[in-house]
């Protein structure tokens, strides 16, 4: 078992060197100068900067992109192990840790608690539509649900912002709270954030309940033909006990590697949600720098992102065993 840990977390530290590389490399591959692309902007705005060469000169050197490409990569290295992401080139002179920082708990809440939601209730429902003794009511309700899992989150984004917001103006439409509001930790500020996170949880919800609930029923509708399952029913079990003890124990090792992988995309999988909203979290973070160019603050969150995909795949190979025991390490 120490010797698969020790491959698994060689195989991680592997995967985020590659992605290390591969993040310092593709921004140097763009064309054009981020730095004389930020002065240019701030100069078409109408104001007096001065010599933008001069200024763009001083802040490469400021930066380090005055060294040689090799050189840049070993400080990069250096940084990144520290933890030292740099600065926005847009913001400056604020850290890109502090952007992700300030974004990655309205990306979090936001997104892990609506796939959580759509994970329980979506999974429920697909074991509900396979179990042969299902009521009408639950079929007939599988069937808008299904549909709307062919929906993309933005559109269904869209669509809740025009009804609930523009047609009926019951729900807030952008931010995480009234910008006239001064946050502070009390519950009329946690009210105002839960109510600025309705129109987006709902769409990730709503477009995610019809998947979970799809891989579930065909999960639970092969486990239903096993040997194990007729045994059960051919003891007098209560058909209670043989849906949630045979049919869904045995379907939901499926559905957690599905979590797992869908959680380890929770910063990355709704970044047009958070862009139509206006919501602060990581996406719109990204999509804002990618607007402005900042080369820091992109190489930040694609660093993030890809280190947090590969710290998942080591857990999910770690937590498996303990939610099947028939899946052990090779070896074992």
């Amino acid at each position: 078992m120490a010797a698969y840990l020790l491959r698994r977390l060689s195989l991680m530290l592997l995967v985020v060197f590659l992605a290390v590389t591969l993040n310092f490399l593709i921004p140097h591959a763009m064309p054009g100068d981020p730095v004389e692309l930020q002065l240019q902007q701030l100069s078409s705005g109408g104001g007096q900067v001065g010599d933008i060469g001069a200024m763009a000169a001083a802040m490469r050197a400021r930066l380090g992109l005055d060294q040689p490409l090799w050189r840049q990569y070993l400080l990069y290295l250096g940084n990144t192990a520290r933890i030292d992401l740099g600065v926005s080139i847009a913001h400056y002179p604020e850290r890109v840790a502090d952007t992700i920082a300030a974004g990655l708990p309205w990306t979090v809440g936001l997104l892990a608690v609506s796939t959580l939601v759509s994970f329980a209730a979506g999974t429920l429902l697909g074991g509900l539509l396979a179990w042969p003794d299902g009521s009408r009511l639950v079929r007939l309700l599988g069937i808008p649900v299904i549909m709307l899992s062919a929906v993309p989150y933005f559109v269904l984004g869209v669509v809740l912002l025009a009804v609930f917001g523009l047609i009926w103006p019951i729900l807030p439409v952008a931010g995480g709270y009234p910008f006239s509001h001064l946050p502070r930790m009390d519950l009329e500020t946690a009210l105002l954030v839960l109510k600025h996170a309705i129109l987006p949880a709902a769409s990730i919800v709503l477009a995610s309940l019809g998947t979970w609930a799809i891989t579930m029923r065909g999960t639970l509708v092969g486990v239903l033909g096993e040997d194990y399952v007729m045994l059960a029913e051919a003891k007098g079990l209560k058909p209670r006990r043989i849906f949630l003890a045979y049919g869904v124990r045995n379907a939901m090792l499926p559905q957690f590697t599905h979590l797992a992988l869908t959680l380890s995309h929770v910063v990355s999988g709704a970044i047009l949600v958070e862009v139509i909203f206006a919501y602060p979290g990581i996406g719109y973070r990204l999509y804002q720098a990618i607007q402005a160019k900042d080369v820091f603050v992109v190489q930040g969150i694609v660093l993030m992102l890809s280190v947090s995909i590969a710290v998942a795949m080591v857990v999910l190979d770690l937590l498996l065993p303990l939610v099947d025991p028939r899946i052990t390490a090779p070896g074992r």
